[in-house]
């Protein structure tokens, strides 16, 4: 047996007793537990602390320290929180699974979908992203196709697919999602996908919490290639432990000039909407991820090509 595959297999063996235990809980229990572990790595393991604390000081330079590390502290149990929900979501039924959710103003996509052109609903690792697939797909009384990273592990993954693969919902993996996804959105699909993930050196750099960013393109792209509407979602968490769902479209009202001009404009709206709900629930994002690993990168090829405004900021 490869070292590989006994690795995941060992991975999987520990899984399956917190999948298990998750599934046995209420909502609001697997929810505390979560919250628990998450504390637990942020106070004791710590997993990307340092990456967090350097992300959280950039993006609030105002904000003095222990301020910075209760955020943090905040996004760690917010990010175990999560976890533990999405996989309780996986034994849940109908009816539990739409308890957990409120939706604000769900007019905002229906009347964007009722515009022939399909929907892309866009966010990013902001409270629970995971229920887009299931609660949000029973909340607004129509399937979403999610876009999904594979897990490194496969066996994890397969759990994983099948909790977003109920209710008449579905995922589209990264490798097979440019053709698959034209095709959803031309028959009037909702599409579901998050937008803030660190793309690559060639990806577009758009300005994040003030710092040049890779971003995919993706989102912008398809609504630009297809005529599709983008509506922002965010999952707000309450004091009782259920999300408020608040949906904002974006605005592709004066787009002009080339594809890729357009493409260009579109990704800075709807990064520059994510960055606002951060600012307004900045624990509810996930800042232990590596969103600016290219950013230095990004600034030396500016600066060899000598291509910055007035202010100072990078024209590439």
């Amino acid at each position: 047996m490869q070292l590989r595959t006994l690795k995941s297999l060992l991975e999987y063996a520990l899984f399956i007793p917190v999948n298990r235990i998750a599934r046995g809980l209420s909502y609001r229990g697997a929810g505390k537990l979560g919250s628990a572990l998450g504390g637990f790595v942020w106070r004791c393991a710590g997993y990307r602390r340092k990456i967090c604390l350097d992300n959280l000081t950039h993006a609030f330079p105002g904000k003095p320290q222990p301020e910075i590390r209760a955020i943090a502290g905040g996004a760690y149990r917010g990010y175990g929180r999560a976890l533990m929900e999405m996989l309780w979501s996986g034994g849940a039924g109908e009816e539990e699974l739409r308890s957990t959710m409120t939706l604000e103003n769900p007019q905002v996509p229906l009347d964007a979908l009722a515009r022939g052109k399909g929907l892309i609903l866009l966010s990013g690792h902001f409270g629970a992203w995971e229920f887009i697939v299931t609660s949000m797909s029973l909340r607004l009384g129509r399937p979403v196709i999610a876009i999904a990273q594979p897990q490194r592990n496969r066996y994890i993954d397969a759990v994983i697919t099948a909790n977003r693969n109920r209710f008449g919902s579905g995922t589209v993996t990264m490798h097979q999602s440019v053709r698959e996804v034209m095709r959803l959105l031309r028959a009037g699909k909702i599409v579901g996908m998050l937008g803030d993930q660190s793309g690559s050196r060639e990806s577009l750099f758009i300005d994040f919490f003030g710092r040049p960013a890779a971003t995919h393109r993706g989102a912008a792209s398809f609504s630009v290639k297809c005529d599709t509407p983008i509506v922002m979602f965010f999952f707000i968490r309450q004091p009782d432990g259920t999300y408020r769902t608040v949906y904002e479209e974006v605005d592709r009202k004066g787009l002009t000039g080339t594809s890729e001009e357009r493409i260009v404009e579109l990704t800075r709206r709807h990064t520059a909407i994510l960055e606002r709900y951060i600012r307004q629930h900045p624990d509810h994002w996930l800042w232990m991820h590596k969103r600016w690993k290219h950013t230095e990168f990004y600034r030396s090829r500016a600066d060899d090509a000598g291509r910055f405004d007035s202010a100072g900021q990078s024209v590439l």
